[in-house]
């Protein structure tokens, strides 16, 4: 499928203004927000601006450093880095050993570049009303998308930092640049009026995102506010909505714009090679059906380093990339989450793979990532245009299973969402003996079951650390047990790096750099700067 490049505006907006008349405007920065928004195309150029900003930052990775939406992964130890002794973020992560004064960088980094998101939307929502020559469709169009925007930055600090000053005009002036925490069920609040404002105006399109050129659609929304209900459920907030987590999730999976992408099996029933439904989503640019929200690469244009993660990096002279890392490399914690007979995620090439065909050799390596492996990048190009899914279809379907046992039981929905996860998985048993397992379930055992799904099935989407966060309980696995994980209270819980989780694990701290210049923040609890 063609990719519009909404991602060339991006990287223009805030920019430039327009060719015509350029000797006659101001440069950009030193114009102000309400001089700015004075033509359609800054309308448009401001809003284009968030698809790359803000917490989207967290998922652009470094070769060496992985990703900062990786650091909740390193926590739990159910994943490593091969260049950990250099990236102390890594060790500190895995040793528990963080706090705002020792990363005060790292999570500066994180907590500067959402606000940055959060000040660009709050500009686009507050100008974008009266920007002149605006199509009624366009207005309402922009007006959703920056409100869906400005609620993913917020959902993201909050998930990370609790409690944060909420803002929601542009700095326009000095006045009360120094503000408090505001308490985290009040950021949430404006989470929710912003993805109900974007839903309910109809403005967003109901069609998959790469068919409504790369832009955030209902079912993006849907998605987004059935995750935000369903977080608020848990520790945070401890408010029950999973009744609208339930709704959100529904209206995506009932809009019929979606379905889990399935293996290809020959007359004798058997899997074809590179038929299994996850090589077929690895080996493609787009996933229209399964690909709920993606982060859009293109080369020449915003290069997909993911593929670079592939290997380890003993590999790099064998390839075309310089340098190779196994940054997100899979611990015993999660390689004895799978059930190495039943479970096809953890056979040879599916999610992981231990071996490759480099040169007319069979090269063997420690266990790292398949589904981000592009053979062209790695063998030819060093350059790749693969989409980084962020919401998935599967991520839906666990999140409506869960939402609906917790509100209405476990319903023949609830077991018919978690059944489409589970029998693509274990190809080996059919729908129907895996629906009647799980409909015998109480709501406590089938709840469970949807948790151990997330952490198999969501590992390349980064959530464990959240629903750590989310259900204090965390995920164990011995070797040899089938995959059987259990959950454990996460306060006290050792990792696989032996490191003790902290009741102040639960929030990550806020970085000294940010104490520093507003004196009206104080420290999240249990660290000590």
């Amino acid at each position: 499928m063609k990719k519009t490049y909404l991602i060339i505006y991006t990287f223009l907006a805030f920019s430039i203004i327009s060719c015509d008349g350029f000797l006659e405007e101001k440069p950009l920065d030193e114009v102000a927000s309400n001089q700015y928004f004075t033509r359609a195309e800054h309308a448009r150029d401001a809003v284009n601006a968030l698809y790359r900003r803000g917490a989207m930052q967290l998922y652009e990775t470094g070769v060496y450093s992985g990703a900062r939406i990786m650091f909740g992964p390193y926590v739990s130890g159910f994943v490593d880095n091969d260049y950990k002794g250099q990236e102390f973020h890594v060790q500190r992560g895995q040793n528990i050993v963080f706090d705002g004064l020792n990363l005060s960088s790292y999570f500066n980094s994180m907590w500067s570049d959402i606000y940055v998101g959060i000040s660009r939307a709050n500009n686009a929502i507050k100008y974008i009303p009266t920007t002149p020559g605006l199509s009624e469709q366009d207005r309402e169009r922009y007006m959703a998308e920056a409100k869906f925007f400005r609620a993913f930055n917020y959902f993201y600090l909050v998930r990370m930092f609790g409690a944060v000053p909420l803002i929601t005009e542009p700095y326009e002036s000095l006045e009360n640049l120094f503000l408090e925490r505001t308490p985290a069920d009040q950021v949430y609040a404006l989470i929710l009026e912003d993805l109900e404002s974007a839903i309910g105006s109809n403005a967003l399109s109901n069609t998959s995102m790469p068919a409504n050129s790369g832009r955030v659609t209902q079912g993006i929304a849907q998605t987004l506010l059935a995750e935000v209900n369903l977080t608020m459920s848990g520790a945070a907030i401890n408010m029950d909505r999973y009744s609208q987590a339930a709704a959100a999730a529904r209206a995506v999976i009932n809009s019929g714009v979606y379905s889990l992408v399935q293996h290809t099996r020959n007359a004798q029933g058997e899997i074809e090679e590179n038929q299994s439904a996850y090589n077929k989503i690895k080996n493609s640019t787009q996933i229209p059906s399964e690909y709920i929200y993606y982060y859009e690469y293109e080369i020449g244009i915003a290069n997909n380093s993911y593929p670079s993660l592939s290997f380890p990096p003993s590999i790099a002279p064998l390839v075309a990339y310089a340098i190779t890392n196994n940054a997100y490399g899979p611990t015993p914690s999660l390689v004895n989450s799978y059930d190495k007979n039943q479970d096809l995620r953890i056979q040879e090439k599916q999610f992981f793979h231990t071996s490759a065909e480099i040169g007319g050799e069979t090269v063997e390596f420690n266990i790292s990532p398949y589904m981000w492996l592009d053979e062209e990048a790695v063998f030819e190009t060093a350059q790749s245009s693969r989409d980084l899914p962020i919401f998935t279809y599967s991520q839906v379907l666990l999140t409506g299973a869960e939402a609906i046992a917790k509100s209405e039981g476990v319903t023949a929905e609830a077991v018919d969402y978690l059944t489409q996860v589970k029998a693509r998985a274990y190809w080996k048993k059919s729908s129907s003996e895996i629906r009647t397992q799980l409909q015998n379930l109480s709501v406590e055992e089938f709840v469970e079951e949807v948790w151990r799904e997330r952490v198999r099935e969501l590992v390349f989407q980064f959530p464990i650390w959240f629903d750590v966060m989310r259900t204090r309980k965390f995920p164990t696995a011995q070797a040899n047990s089938g995959g059987n994980i259990q959950f454990i209270d996460a306060v006290g819980a050792r990792t696989n790096f032996g490191a003790v989780i902290k009741e102040s694990t639960m929030l990550f701290p806020l970085p000294e750099q940010e104490l520093q210049r507003n004196p009206a923040l104080t420290q999240n609890p249990g660290y000590s700067n």
